[in-house]
């Protein structure tokens, strides 16, 4: 059996459903599947059980010998969080129990570490372990991530194969519970239905022009492609960066998910707002040469084809 947790929300319950199609029918998914908004990202999926992910730890501990694998991709994901207890209990002391109870049972783990981690860029985005104790995330939820990938680097004893998967920025079908964290492709789609318009936030980086901030996006399709990829090959333990490699601006994001639709773009700026503002990240692009390396040959959806696919195979169809 598969372990997924998160499985109600965006990234893992579409890798769910790509474990689905690979064949992989008898997954455990854990989650709070109280929220009837998210029904929609698992209700359809086959699996075996769904556990609330307050009762999957001793779960765990009774049925481990039965788990083949573990992608723990549940955490508390809002940049904005300030509540540093939930994000200890969700981001750090359950990723360690985790982590403890696949060591003990052997079974290979991949968990969600994110971009967040790497702050303003200050040493680059490449995903060598000795940089995890110089970076200085630039929010308490980039920090949990990153206090987690220390102390997994740190572990004597470890799962028999683990992965902790720098997430840039992805986008993607099942992100539409997500509300102000979604991506700017589902906002822009909105905002078209209701006004016509899209606002992206405004620059407030002397070096960046309105709309220019440079961000990694990659598409959630690859992002499930990597994973389905780390439990067939098992390459080498470690921290992976997995973005597309290629930054690209929030206009080009907004102006693609118009042509998408066949618009012209009607695109304005508003004031970032003031609780993220000097949280923001103006520029990340993953160095993917680690991931490469291991043997990953089957690419990355431009922000193109991604976009397209997204606003017309799923956005026209869902929304």
């Amino acid at each position: 059996m598969i372990v997924v947790t998160g499985a109600a929300g965006f990234i893992a319950s579409y890798l769910a459903e790509a474990l689905n199609e690979a064949g992989h029918k008898n997954l455990i998914l854990v989650d709070n599947f109280s929220s009837t908004d998210k029904k929609p990202n698992w209700i359809k999926l086959s699996f075996e059980q769904c556990i609330d992910r307050e009762a999957f730890l001793p779960w765990f501990e009774e049925n481990q010998k039965f788990i083949d694998y573990v992608f723990h991709l549940g955490a508390r994901t809002d940049t904005t969080e300030k509540n540093q207890e939930i994000l200890d209990h969700l981001n750090l002391e359950y990723s360690k129990l985790i982590w403890q109870i696949c060591t003990k049972a052997q079974i290979p783990l991949v968990y969600a570490s994110s971009a967040a981690t790497y702050g303003l860029g200050e040493y680059g985005y490449k995903d060598e372990h000795n940089l995890s104790s110089k970076l200085q995330p630039l929010n308490l939820y980039g920090k949990s991530k990153n206090d987690f990938d220390i102390w997994a680097l740190g572990q004597d004893t470890c799962p028999p194969h683990w992965y902790g998967l720098k997430f840039f920025n992805v986008y993607g079908p099942k992100e539409y519970h997500k509300g102000r964290m979604a991506s700017v492709v589902l906002h822009t789609f909105k905002q078209i239905k209701e006004k016509g318009e899209m606002q992206l936030f405004r620059s407030h980086h002397p070096n960046y022009k309105d709309g220019e901030q440079l961000r990694d996006f990659v598409y959630v399709k690859d992002v499930a492609k990597v994973c389905l990829f780390l439990i067939e090959k098992l390459p080498k333990s470690g921290l992976y960066n997995l973005g597309s490699g290629k930054a690209r601006t929030f206009y080009d994001l907004a102006r693609l998910t118009f042509e998408a639709l066949g618009l012209e773009p009607q695109i304005s700026f508003i004031d970032t707002p003031i609780d993220i503002r000097d949280k923001y990240q103006y520029f990340t692009q993953a160095d993917m040469d680690k991931l490469l390396s291991a043997g990953y040959t089957s690419g990355f959806h431009t922000l193109e084809q991604g976009v397209y696919d997204y606003v017309k195979n799923h956005l026209i169809k869902e929304l």
